[in-house]
C-alpha cells in the first residue's frame, strides 16, 4: 500500500513561553501543500524475515539517519507496542527537503501511523491516531489531520499539538502562487529556539490571517527569523528577494530554512537558481 506524506508551511510562528518542561509554547498556523514524499508498505509476514520487523528503504536523498532513529520505523515500533502488526519492508522516497521548515519528516511519521491503521485494520480512531503521533513529535498530529488536495489551515499552540481548525471555509489563498527557496543552508529545531526570547505578539497569528493578505508584511511574523537571520544572512536575502520580484508577503516556515513567498500572479524568475538549493513554484487551489 501506497501515500503521499505531505509538507506544510507556516503562516506565522510565535514562541510565547517557555513551560517548566524545558519545551515551548507556540501559536502558529500550520497550512499543508501538495508537495509530498511517497511511502510505501509491504507486508513480510509471509516472506523471509529481516533482523528488523520494520526494515526501511530510504531513496531520494543522501541526508540519512540510522534507520531506527527514523520516525517512520520509531512510528511502527510505537504502534507495534500496542497492537499486533507484522514484519514489513517499507520503502520512503523523499522529495520534501530536510531541515527546511515544510514538516518532512513529521509528515512522515503521521503517515505511517495512517497507513499501518487502513492496511491492516487496527481499527484506530483519529483522535487516537493523533495521540500517537504527538508522542512521535510536536507536529505530527496534524499530518493525521491534513489534507493537502483541500488545503485548509490549522491553528495550533501548546508546543504544536493543540490544533483548532478554522470553524469556517479560510480562502485566502486560493489562486495565489507560492514560491518555496531552501537554499543549501540548513537549521536544527535545537538551534533555533537557543535563539528565542518568548513574548506575546502584538497580533495573533489566526487574527492577521483574517485581515486582508496585504497587511500581513506587518501584522504575521515568524519569531525565528530574528536570530536566525543574524546568524544566516543568506535567509534574509532570500526574503528581500522575494519582495523585490513582487511578493505579497515573505515568510521563513517553522524553524527551518526554507523562505517562502506568497504572489499574486505566477512569478519568473529570471534567475531561479540564484540561491541554489531547493525552489518550487505551486499553484494553490483548494478545489485542485
Amino acid at each position: 500500500m501506497q501515500t503521499f506524506p505531505c509538507a506544510k508551511i507556516n503562516l506565522g510562528l510565535n514562541v510565547v513561553s517557555r513551560r517548566a518542561d524545558g519545551y515551548h509554547d507556540i501559536e502558529t498556523v500550520f497550512y499543508p501543500l501538495p508537495v509530498t514524499d511517497v511511502l510505501e508498505v509491504t507486508d513480510m509476514s509471509h516472506a523471509p524475515h529481516a533482523n528488523t520487523p520494520c526494515n526501511l528503504r530510504v531513496t531520494g536523498t543522501s541526508e540519512l539517519c540510522a534507520e531506527q532513529d527514523n520516525l517512520v520505523v520509531k512510528a511502527y515500533n510505537l504502534l507495534a507496542q500496542y497492537h499486533p502488526l507484522p514484519h514489513i519492508q517499507v520503502h520512503l522516497h523523499k522529495s520534501i527537503p530536510s531541515q527546511a521548515g515544510m514538516g518532512g519528516g513529521s509528515s512522515d511519521a503521521a503517515y505511517m501511523i495512517r497507513l499501518l491503521n487502513s492496511q491492516f485494520s487496527l481499527g484506530l480512531s483519529t483522535g487516537e491516531m493523533c495521540e500517537y503521533a504527538a508522542r512521535l513529535g510536536a507536529d505530527c498530529a496534524f499530518f493525521i489531520m491534513s489534507d493537502s488536495t483541500c488545503p485548509q489551515p490549522v491553528y495550533a499552540t501548546g508546543i504544536g499539538e493543540q490544533l483548532h481548525p478554522f470553524t469556517d471555509r479560510w480562502d485566502t489563498l486560493d489562486g495565489k502562487w507560492l514560491v518555496l527557496v531552501k537554499p543549501d543552508v540548513a537549521v536544527s529545531t535545537k538551534e533555533a529556539y537557543s535563539g528565542i526570547v518568548p513574548c506575546k505578539p502584538a497580533m495573533n497569528c489566526r487574527d492577521a490571517l483574517m485581515m486582508p493578505i496585504e497587511t500581513w508584511r506587518n501584522n504575521l511574523t515568524n519569531d525565528f527569523e530574528v536570530s536566525i537571520f543574524k546568524k544566516l544572512p543568506l535567509l534574509a536575502d532570500v526574503k528581500q528577494w522575494l519582495y523585490s520580484n513582487g511578493a505579497i508577503y515573505a515568510a521563513m516556515s517553522g524553524s527551518g530554512s526554507t523562505i517562502f513567498g506568497i504572489f499574486s500572479d505566477r512569478p519568473y524568475f529570471a534567475t531561479a537558481s540564484k540561491f541554489g538549493g531547493y525552489l518550487n513554484v505551486i499553484h494553490l487551489n483548494a478545489n485542485q
